[in-house]
């Protein structure tokens, strides 16, 4: 099933690559960046500039039909903050069908002057449709089956900076409510004894680590980036099932030959879940940052591991290109990870300088999995 993603920006960017349309596109992406504290900063030299830049969004798919929407990137720095303190950021995405579905996603990281403290985390409101296969590393294709569901996602996590730089530690609570969920009749998802999958109410308290010394949040040229989590799930607090669920994302990048303009990046992440898990809380192979090429979920089940890697190149001051390949798979334990069940993706991209002072693109990827051929236009870098 193909998703196709298409931002009015693009035709601009990716089509049209001569210096002409490129200062035409850079003076588009100015208008649609807002400057909130502009007054502030004439008058206080020493306060960041903060942006909130826009693109508007046309998106279509099977499942969705046509979609209308708004991304935007919103950058900033607290008060005090120095050049040492890294630029926070808050994307917001929201999206609406013609078919009456949203979509309001926001994935966020947030700094106190001189880094002390992190605030970072994921907010969704969402009703939008999905796709099922079954759970399980080698579900056919012919299973495609489609549903609906609503969801509320709230997860903040504090951290505080401890021992060496870059080093944070906290905690934090997760509510994942997942309801009305909407399947075909007859089908696989209602028969399914796996539980939540009509349904389920997931809250609880994660530990959190993070090592974090990326020289750029939102494109790194150099760093490193290790977060784990581990959370406890229960009916104490309202849950309907009790697990666990354990999370690790290890990131890294690299000049290639020590040239700017070339940049290696590297990207390995675990899923694994233990106790009554509920299915939306499984993991889920695809997507728009990892395993670029596969719907998200084409492949679930209690746990997942995937890599990739991607090659960065800057052809000019505003335009690049990218190539990426990855493998991953999952499966109902550790010890039930094989070769044989191991998904490939790779595909190219194109990226368009947006923002030169915080390196940030628009990118288009074009990802290939075993079953399809995929798009992505986003904001910012895939990891």
């Amino acid at each position: 099933m193909k998703r196709i993603y298409l931002i009015l920006v693009a035709i601009g960017c990716f089509l049209l690559p001569t210096n002409v349309e490129a200062q035409k596109i850079q003076k588009l992406i100015e208008f649609l960046t807002i400057h909130p504290n502009k007054k502030a900063v004439q008058q206080d030299s020493s306060l960041y500039p903060a942006k909130a830049i826009f693109t508007p969004v046309i998106s279509f798919s099977p499942e969705t039909s046509l979609s209308l929407g708004i991304g935007m990137k919103g950058l900033f720095k607290m008060k005090g903050s120095g050049p040492e303190t890294r630029t926070s950021n808050i994307p917001l995405t929201a999206q609406y069908t013609i078919e009456n579905k949203y979509l309001f996603f926001s994935g966020f990281e947030i700094f106190s002057p001189q880094e002390r403290y992190m605030l970072t985390g994921n907010l969704s409101f969402q009703a939008f449709p999905s796709l099922y296969f079954g759970i399980g590393p080698d579900t056919p294709k012919t299973n495609e089956e489609e549903f609906s569901y609503r969801q509320i996602l709230v997860e903040p996590i504090f951290l505080k900076q401890v021992l060496i730089k870059h080093l944070f530690l906290g905690a934090g609570i997760r509510y994942n409510r997942i309801s009305k969920v909407e399947p075909e009749p007859d089908g696989l998802l209602v028969a399914s004894d796996q539980p939540g999958s009509l349904g389920s109410n997931s809250v609880g308290v994660q530990l959190a680590m993070v090592y974090d010394s990326r020289d750029n949040l939102l494109n790194a040229q150099e760093g490193m980036y290790i977060e784990f989590t581990h959370g406890f799930y229960g009916k104490v607090l309202g849950g309907t099932q009790k697990y666990e669920l354990t999370r690790f994302d290890l990131r890294f990048f690299k000049k290639a030959f020590n040239n700017p303009k070339s940049i290696v990046g590297f990207q390995f992440i675990t899923h694994f879940s233990n106790g009554n898990t509920p299915f939306q809380e499984m993991g889920r192979l695809g997507g728009d940052e990892i395993m670029r090429g596969y719907f998200e979920g084409r492949y679930t089940d209690r746990h997942l591991i995937a890599t990739q890697f991607e090659w960065r190149q800057k052809l000019s001051r505003l335009w690049g290109v990218v190539a990426f390949a990855g493998v991953g798979g999952v499966a109902p334990s550790i010890d039930k990870f094989s070769i044989a069940n191991t998904r490939p993706s790779a595909g190219v991209g194109f990226r368009f300088l947006v923002d030169p002072h915080e390196n940030l693109n628009i990118r288009l990827d074009f990802g290939f999995g075993q079953e399809k051929v995929a798009y992505y236009f986003k904001i910012a870098e895939a990891f």
